[in-house]
């Protein structure tokens, strides 16, 4: 896909990935729309990109209000040809310790809200025969890491949902689908996680704050999207290496992961500190 002059709606706009992703648009000229929930960042984020941006902010969970919303994105240039569901939302707890409510609530942040944006959005483009479609899934959408049962759930769940998806739209329709799987990068995706309660975690990990820059993770995506990349790997030393394992030999790492949650168990059976140590996201 060529930037050019297209029109791309991009959630969670409002920060990290999302606001790397808005201003690498606006750089390779296209048009964006921003959308999230702080309206005052959106603000921001549109004024730093430049260009043409237009600032749409809603709920993504409120499902009700999605059509009007998605009226109001094509008639600003007459459709939406690139449409990049981004906003998210994370998890740290042991399933053990995880109340059945956490699950809900990312299972519909994370692969509910995408799935009704894209059905608003895919018609259009189905009309057209163009345009392309990426879900911002993560390592974790391929690998079981602990701690985050509700969330691999979800991005498990958007890879499969797209992936299906591209083998009903990509040949018959011309549209593209990108799956995206980033690991540590350096957001406040880890402070914002949810705990077992529900409630934010309210710090980050270490190997999120060691983690790539955002401006390269979208540098990544944006490259594999301009070349029609069906999956999009953003990910460095052990996370790369655990989604190469998963493919190559998924036994070693199922072994690696119980590791570590075996780990993680003793630390809650001794009542001390719960962290993660290896792939993060």
């Amino acid at each position: 896909m060529n930037f050019q002059n297209k029109t791309a709606l991009v959630t969670g706009a409002s920060s990290g990935i999302g606001e790397a992703l808005v201003k690498g648009l606006a750089a390779r000229g296209a048009r964006v729309i921003l959308s999230g929930r702080r309206v005052d960042e959106l603000t921001r984020v549109a004024k730093a990109a430049g260009g043409e941006t237009l600032v749409l902010p809603f709920e993504a969970t409120v499902y009700d209000a999605l059509p009007d919303v998605v009226a109001k994105a094509m008639a600003w240039k007459g459709g939406v040809d690139l449409l990049i569901n981004n906003a998210g939302i994370s998890q740290r707890s042991l399933a053990l310790d995880t109340s059945f409510d956490v699950y809900r609530t990312i299972m519909e942040i994370d692969f509910f809200a995408p799935v009704r944006l894209t059905q608003l959005v895919l018609p259009s483009m189905v009309e057209r025969k163009s345009g392309h479609i990426v879900i911002i899934s993560s390592v974790a959408g391929k690998v079981g890491a602990p701690l985050r049962t509700a969330y691999c759930a979800a991005k498990h769940a958007c890879v499969g949902y797209y992936d299906a998806l591209r083998a009903e739209i990509e040949t018959a329709y011309g549209i593209g689908v990108s799956v995206v799987t980033p690991g540590s990068v350096r957001t406040a995706i880890a402070s914002n996680a949810m705990t077992g309660d529900g409630s934010a975690r309210g710090r980050s990990d270490d190997n999120i704050d060691n983690g790539m820059a955002p401006e390269r993770a979208a540098e990544i995506i944006l490259d594999g999207v301009a070349n029609g990349v069906r999956e999009i790997p953003v990910a460095e030393g052990m996370e790369l290496a655990a989604l190469q394992m998963r493919a190559a030999n998924p036994d070693a790492l199922f072994g690696f992961v119980a590791q570590e949650g075996a780990r993680l168990a003793a630390a809650r059976e001794a009542g001390e500190a719960i962290d993660p140590a290896a792939v993060n996201r």
